[in-house]
């Protein structure tokens, strides 16, 4: 007999997993895949690490969370520095004084806020109501066509104009010569991959993949005390109020023997709309790889299906009702604690799953 069963062997099961059985708990974690790890699974390809399901840089301003995640791995210096392609056109990311050179010839920041204020005045209205809207009265109308649009649109399956204005509530512009994209103060990728961390967290801990929850749902309650359940709150519940939406991801990744170095960068954002990848990724350079060939991974965002990966949210107003419905079940619903991403229906950064199960395990345990 367990005192848990946690669904899913993911960041938040296993942070929750790991914690219960520093408190002498047993635990049994489960996963439908074939390997730990949820979707921060690193595989060792022709000895590169490869994020098997889209970039991963973790990166907080938490120095709690950068000192427990730190007991794991040794993290390198990585910085995020995406550039963005358009028809050929570099530019770097987030938008920044080297972006704004490239674009205008601008030099000084003064004249960078000028040409964006011009250019925000194409905004007649009084009141934003979508993400074109939105996105021109930020950063102007030449940022928006060139470095937004399109991605935007292939991102999300929509016009830009029909889609809520808060998916981009905030964009990163500095008027710094800084191409660094996140502003926290830790930042880094895992010597070795993510992997070897959830290895570690789950040491000593009962672990069985290939096992859908669902397939034997009765059987496998009977087994603990209380279920951790990170999978979609809306399958728990048998879709008793409909389906909660996602975006999801289809990945290509191919080995290239015939060269060392394809694009320079970790990360390369494809943000015209006529490339049907929304980036690709160069593995190696997570890690200043310096290996005679690379790997590289285009990814294409898709309409999720049943049979798909869900990856993000579609966080609009008939979703959000709906959500609401099911966390009032899972509010009452007795011996199952819900976390992570799916069974909350909101896209989290890694460093915040792993505060959201350590918040968890306080609660658990006070």
């Amino acid at each position: 007999m367990y005192d848990y069963l946690i669904v899913g062997a993911g960041l938040f099961g296993s942070t929750f997993a790991h914690e219960a059985h520093k408190r002498d708990k047993k635990c049994l974690v489960i996963d439908k895949r074939d390997h730990i790890a949820g979707n921060v699974y690193t595989e060792e390809i022709e000895g590169i690490q490869v994020h098997k399901y889209g970039a991963h840089i973790f990166h907080t301003n938490s120095k709690k969370i950068w000192d427990y995640i730190n007991q794991f791995a040794e993290f390198n210096r990585y910085t995020n520095s995406p550039v963005a392609n358009y028809r050929g056109e570099i530019y770097n990311l987030p938008f920044n004084m080297n972006t704004f050179n490239k674009l205008w010839g601008v030099s000084t920041p003064q004249q960078a806020k000028e040409k964006i204020e011009e250019q925000k005045k194409t905004i007649t209205g009084s009141t934003i109501t979508n993400l074109e809207e939105q996105a021109i009265s930020i950063v102007g109308t030449d940022i928006y066509e060139k470095l937004i649009k399109g991605y935007t649109e292939k991102q999300w399956g929509r016009p830009a104009n029909e889609l809520p204005a808060f998916i981009i509530k905030r964009l990163p512009v500095r008027f710094t010569y800084d191409n660094n994209y996140f502003n926290d103060r830790y930042q880094g990728i895992p010597i070795g991959g993510y992997t070897k961390i959830i290895e570690k967290m789950l040491n000593g801990i009962d672990v069985q993949l290939n096992t859908d929850y669902f397939d034997h749902k009765e059987k496998l309650d009977r087994l603990a005390d209380k279920v951790v359940y990170t999978g979609m709150i809306d399958q728990y519940f048998q879709y008793c109020y409909g389906r909660l939406e996602y975006r999801s991801l289809h990945f290509d990744t191919k080995i290239l023997d015939d060269t060392d170095n394809f694009q320079g960068n970790a990360v390369v954002n494809y943000t015209d709309d006529i490339t049907p990848f929304t980036r690709i990724i160069e593995h190696k350079h997570f890690e200043f790889g310096t290996q005679e060939h690379t790997v590289i991974t285009e990814e294409y965002p898709k309409e999720w299906t049943v049979d798909d990966e869900p990856y993000y949210p579609i966080n609009n107003s008939k979703n959000t009702e709906m959500y609401k419905q099911y966390k009032e079940l899972a509010d009452i619903e007795e011996n199952v604690i819900f976390g992570g991403r799916l069974a909350t229906y909101k896209y989290y950064d890694m460093h915040q799953v792993i505060g959201a199960a350590l918040a968890t395990i306080d609660k658990e345990f006070s």
